[in-house]
């Protein structure tokens, strides 16, 4: 059976460094043996198809194809179509009236507890809010990423420790569904 999955691949293509040019990116997945390879953006979107494997062997093996290929480590997350449509149905903010800059949802390769985040005092940070889903945070962010104090204190590496995690925005969240869809 031929499952539909996006590759997310963590800090590349930002401020110069960890370039991964998106041809190369598709090229390498394609000689992997996956179909219908496609990018999204520059910062590190791949979706594609495939009839072996789970998402963590896939995220291994791209990983370290990656490795091999540009001579540096890039953490991968693997993710299948039904995830990446569970986790927009289950968003707890209203997208819908939301600007895709307000909402951001960062997806971990593990399980998360919530008592990994209980040292937050989510009232200091108002009005941005998080909330935990199934290996996902879902961040509302009213002025944005960039500026959210909220986001900073989440991507602390203590917080982080032993996971590997990466955030989109809403529109790429939407779009990796829309993408690895029939």
């Amino acid at each position: 059976m031929v499952t539909r999955y996006a590759a997310l691949l963590r800090g590349i293509n930002v401020g110069g460094s960890r370039k991964v040019p998106m041809a190369e990116l598709r090229t390498l997945l394609e000689g992997l043996g996956h179909e219908g390879v496609r990018t999204h953006l520059q910062s590190g979107q791949a979706v594609f198809a495939s009839g072996h494997g789970d998402e963590e062997s896939l995220a291994a093996e791209l990983a370290a194809a990656l490795e091999r290929h540009f001579g540096f480590g890039v953490d991968v997350i693997v993710r299948d179509h039904a995830y990446l449509r569970a986790i927009v149905d289950a968003c707890p903010f209203p997208a819908a009236t939301l600007e895709a800059k307000q909402l951001h949802v960062t997806y971990f390769s593990a399980p998360v507890a919530a008592e990994r985040f209980a040292e937050i005092d989510q009232e200091a940070y108002l009005p941005e809010e998080f909330r935990l889903g199934d290996r996902a945070l879902y961040l509302y962010a009213p002025a944005g990423l960039g500026r959210s104090e909220l986001a900073a204190r989440l991507a602390r590496p203590r917080i982080n420790k032993g996971l590997i995690a990466t955030s989109r925005n809403w529109n790429t969240v939407v779009k990796l569904v829309e993408l690895t869809g029939d």
